[in-house]
């Protein structure tokens, strides 16, 4: 009876180290949950918490599907949802596949517009819509705006910045984190677009056709002229008639090349190509790639980039 103290000393020790041992952990407590609309925003939304170990960052779409314009919500995009935290999306009407369902999924997601506030955004008029070519500034009368902004490195950083912002009022004690990196990312981003700025005053030709509306952004950026788009709409192959006005407007403005996109079919962009007697080759937006993509891996597309518009476009 005399060692009946330490004997209750040592159960007392024993039965609080099991209690300990099977409490959850803090980082496993605090993780937050973030689900990205694109893999765009994904790979932008990877850089700026890369370093934490309390946050989770998730793809929605399937990586290798690129713009989502025609895209409709599938059972297993629902349960991320409901999984999620925080979404965050690109803005500017890119994610209309989202809505109703969204809420329903899960009420009490919080939604990062990347797109807020900046500007100035360009938009698409009725009838450069109709006609297939996009405005290159701003029109208040337009019909809806161009989401395409992660396309240009100097958008991108302004995404990144967004994003870091709305990410530090949701989780503060991440907020020193968030800037930093958004401040390191947008420094590479504006190194980039200046890059390709200086190549755009010396190329030869700066009149170029694309497939859609995805490169307008870098095109401002980089003094390039967009004279026509195969597609009008995403998706949308150009019918015979269209292609020969496509044709003629390519003779016409003195078009340089004609520029496919690797996430669409280039059958009617090369077909257009040999009609108009001018090159066609592709350019890259990064929409897609692979789901465990390298952090720079939109700086590795971009140059890429720069190098095929120099080959196609020439340069002085």
């Amino acid at each position: 009876m005399k060692n009946w103290p330490r004997l209750l000393i040592a159960l007392i020790i024993c039965c609080t180290t099991l209690l300990v041992g099977h409490r959850p952990s803090v980082a496993a407590e605090k993780t937050l949950h973030l689900l990205a609309s694109t893999f765009p925003i994904y790979q932008i939304t990877r850089n700026l918490t890369a370093g934490s170990n309390t946050v989770k960052v998730e793809l929605m779409i399937p990586a290798e599907l690129g713009c989502p314009h025609d895209y409709a919500l599938t059972p297993q995009d629902m349960r991320k949802l409901t999984k999620a935290e925080v979404l965050i999306i690109n803005g500017l009407g890119l994610e209309e596949f989202m809505g109703a369902p969204v809420k329903k999924a899960n009420p009490k997601l919080q939604v990062i517009d990347s797109s807020q506030g900046i500007k100035p955004i360009l938009y698409y008029t009725k009838e450069e819509e109709e006609h297939g070519h996009h405005s290159k500034h701003q029109q208040h009368d337009a019909k809806a705006p161009n989401p395409h902004l992660f396309a240009s490195p100097r958008m991108a950083a302004l995404l990144a910045a967004n994003i870091a912002d709305q990410l530090a009022r949701i989780d503060p004690a991440g907020a020193a984190l968030y800037a930093a990196n958004a401040r390191t990312y947008a420094q590479r981003m504006d190194s980039l677009a200046d890059t390709l700025a200086t190549l755009g005053k010396r190329l030869a030709n700066n009149r170029i056709v694309t497939q859609h509306g995805v490169f307008d952004y870098l095109a401002r950026d980089m003094g390039l002229e967009v004279v026509a788009v195969v597609q009008a709409h995403a998706g949308q192959e150009p019918s015979a008639s269209e292609i020969l006005t496509l044709v003629a407007t390519i003779k016409e403005k003195k078009a340089g090349a004609i520029f496919t996109e690797p996430q669409y079919p280039k059958a009617v962009g090369k077909t257009i190509a040999q009609e108009a007697g001018i090159v066609d080759a592709t350019l890259d937006p990064a929409a897609n790639g692979p789901i465990q993509a390298p952090l720079d891996h939109y700086e590795q597309v971009m140059r890429t980039n720069l190098n095929t518009l120099e080959r196609t476009l020439g340069s002085n």
